[in-house]
């Protein structure tokens, strides 16, 4: 294991996203396997819908490291790919696992640690993997999208077929159930999602069945606001249909260039523009104390949002008890 680094006090976060949302025996079986001394257990969700679970950890890097690693390991085992389909894009049991520098640490390094990590869950567990971001070893696998391309049926065909898809560490084949695994190095992301209704629903305590123009409008605004297609510079966002409601589904990579209350005034005038209202929002894992803004309308649309739970800095000073073995 590297040394943590040359600062005893730096602190780095991982967010590692699993592709299982459904099974809590699972999910607390891969948390329990991340218990590792010098770790902080910050925040861990199921999303049925998206069959999806977010966990976020923080503490010493090295320490760090092993737990992702781990982590990734145990998902490899419990995660069969081949049963399950995945609404949310996914490729790998451990589907990502991004480091992040919160102090004493810079992103070079994370993207240091996140090549070690990878080398390990090859080594250890078999599952092979593709760096991104800050650690990409290549210039087309920057952005996590394009690595993804295809999900984990998608790209267990291409693998075989091109050369060009096949893993930077491990492979040449997918792991035959867990798949591929990205590991990578970023800056702080906030996963934010915005729900549409049309608006004589939007009052109901139950909302009927989600109707396709709901649907076509939350791929639409997705569209319109996401980076790559000419919208706003560090949002990322695709349209759902999730639990029969329409979601636009985000990850914000820089609120500072491009801030919430922004992004969510731009949903809700593309949504009227549709014919829909931006309902409620949601968000997925732990957001910096900078992006809080408690008096903000795109916080408030969010139930029951615990700065205490759910603010990074507020969080590391109390996190979670880790789940029992």
């Amino acid at each position: 294991m590297m040394a943590s680094s040359e600062n005893p006090n730096a602190v780095i976060e991982c967010v590692p996203n699993f592709s299982e949302g459904k099974d809590a025996a699972k999910v607390a079986q891969i948390v329990t396997a991340m218990n590792v001394e010098g770790v902080r257990l910050l925040d861990w969700s199921m999303d049925a819908a998206h069959n999806r679970s977010v966990v976020t950890i923080a503490g010493s890097p090295a320490a760090v490291m092993e737990s992702a690693v781990r982590g990734a390991g145990r998902a490899a085992e419990l995660i069969d790919l081949t049963r399950q389909n995945g609404v949310h894009p996914r490729m790998g049991a451990a589907d990502v696992v991004p480091f992040v520098p919160v102090s004493g640490f810079s992103l070079a390094q994370c993207a240091m640690l996140a090549r070690q990590a990878g080398l390990e869950i090859w080594r250890r567990y078999n599952v092979p993997v593709y760096f991104y971001e800050a650690a990409a070893a290549r210039p087309d696998r920057i952005n996590l999208e394009d690595v993804r391309r295809g999900q984990f049926e998608g790209l267990r065909d291409s693998v075989a077929k091109d050369a060009s898809r096949r893993p930077d560490v491990g492979g040449p084949d997918l792991h035959r159930t867990a798949g591929a695994t990205a590991v990578g190095a970023r800056r702080f992301l906030i996963a934010y999602n915005i729900y549409l209704a049309s608006p004589k629903t939007s009052g109901e305590d139950v909302l009927p069945a989600v109707a396709q123009s709901e649907i076509a409008a939350a791929r639409a605004i997705a569209r319109a606001i996401r980076a790559s297609t000419g919208g706003l510079h560090g949002v990322k966002a695709i349209g759902l249909n999730v639990d029969g409601r329409a979601q636009v589904s985000m990850n914000i990579t820089d609120f500072r260039a491009t801030p919430m209350k922004q992004i969510h005034a731009a949903v809700r005038e593309l949504a009227r523009n549709h014919g829909a209202i931006a309902s409620e929002g949601e968000i997925i894992g732990l957001i910096p104390e900078d992006a809080y803004e408690p008096d903000a309308e795109w916080l408030r649309e969010i139930k029951d949002f615990d700065p205490e739970a759910k603010v990074l800095e507020r969080r590391l000073e109390h996190p979670l008890p880790w789940p029992a073995a």
